[in-house]
């Protein structure tokens, strides 16, 4: 009888945390799909208008919007599908393709977002050396190279199962529970590549820029603000939508193996709860991306490594 209770007590803890998500990721779905489209068509509509102004980083800018739009296209489908109770309607192959347009956009906007980190790191910091070198062809090839990257490591999560071995009515953000320990190996490589790398080059782009602008003997402090806004904002990127993500992502892959070989977990719960907020924030990528355009609506970089150049030339 103990045995018997205690299984059933099990069994409801399941259901509930399974419901969990089909009544958190809906409502979070919608909203950002809403919101998601209104700031990113204003953002291209911004960036249409400044491109001049913008330089070289416009091309960057304008890749990390389509990401975005890429992405919002895919959610009234994953809304359908959490609304009819995890039910996949619309078929194996479209399932994937939903889930990699996921991966385009999160690895995509964080290349881009390193990419554009950096130039500011140059544009601010070595102002002298970057001056007239840095082309809109360079941008092209620079953003060509990140979707490629991004595709490549995207590739293999096409190539898990990711619907039930006897239906289809299942479409797994990750994989079946049959190859979730090989799947756990790919994640963890792909979040050291994807995510660690560009996380520790942006950190210590900004690290530097910020040093470098507290350093800065200029009057124009309106100009200065802004780009430590700017930097606050991609800061709240990686630390809102990135890291939890990644973190929980994995988390609970290794919960799951655990639960495979029966070792019994008593965070297992929490962390699938705590996995599905992460799936629900790192979304919200899509609709605060537009802020960089916000805050990126004149070329701070080129009017600060100016500054700073003049500085140069004058203490010389």
């Amino acid at each position: 009888n103990k045995n018997t209770s205690k299984q059933h007590l099990l069994n409801l803890t399941y259901i509930n945390i399974s419901n969990f998500t089909g009544r958190f990721l809906p409502p979070i779905y919608i909203s950002i799909f809403i919101i998601g489209l209104a700031a990113n068509g204003w953002g291209l509509k911004s960036l249409r208008h400044n491109w001049k102004k913008l330089g070289n980083i416009n091309v960057f800018v304008l890749n990390l919007g389509i990401t975005d739009i890429l992405y919002l296209l895919t959610l009234p489908f994953l809304v359908a599908y959490y609304f009819m109770e995890s039910k996949w309607i619309f078929g194996e192959a479209f399932c994937k393709m939903t889930r990699f347009c996921f991966n385009l956009n999160l690895y995509g906007s964080i290349g881009f977002l390193t990419c554009i980190s950096v130039y500011r790191y140059l544009a601010i910091v070595h102002p002298m050396r970057v001056m007239g070198r840095i082309t809109v062809t360079h941008s092209v090839a620079i953003s060509l190279m990140v979707w490629l990257l991004v595709s490549v490591q995207s590739l293999p999560d096409m190539f898990y199962s990711k619907t039930s071995m006897n239906t289809t009515e299942k479409c797994y953000d990750t994989t079946h529970e049959l190859y979730v320990e090989d799947y756990l190996k790919y994640s963890l490589g792909w979040t050291f590549v994807g995510f660690c790398i560009p996380f520790l080059i942006t950190l210590g782009c900004y690290s530097h820029v910020i040093v470098v602008l507290c350093r800065t003997n200029t009057t124009d402090q309106m100009l200065k603000q802004r780009c430590l806004r700017l930097l606050i904002v991609l800061i709240l990127l990686f630390s809102v939508c990135y890291i939890p993500y990644h973190v929980l992502k994995n988390l609970n892959l290794w919960s799951r193996v655990l639960s495979k070989h029966r070792i019994c977990n008593e965070w297992s719960n929490g962390v699938y709860i705590a996995r599905q907020i992460s799936r629900g924030l790192v979304c919200l990528n899509s609709a605060l991306n537009p802020l960089v355009y916000l805050q990126g609506n004149t070329n701070i970089p080129a009017k600060l490594g100016h500054v700073i150049f003049r500085n140069y030339v004058d203490a010389c």
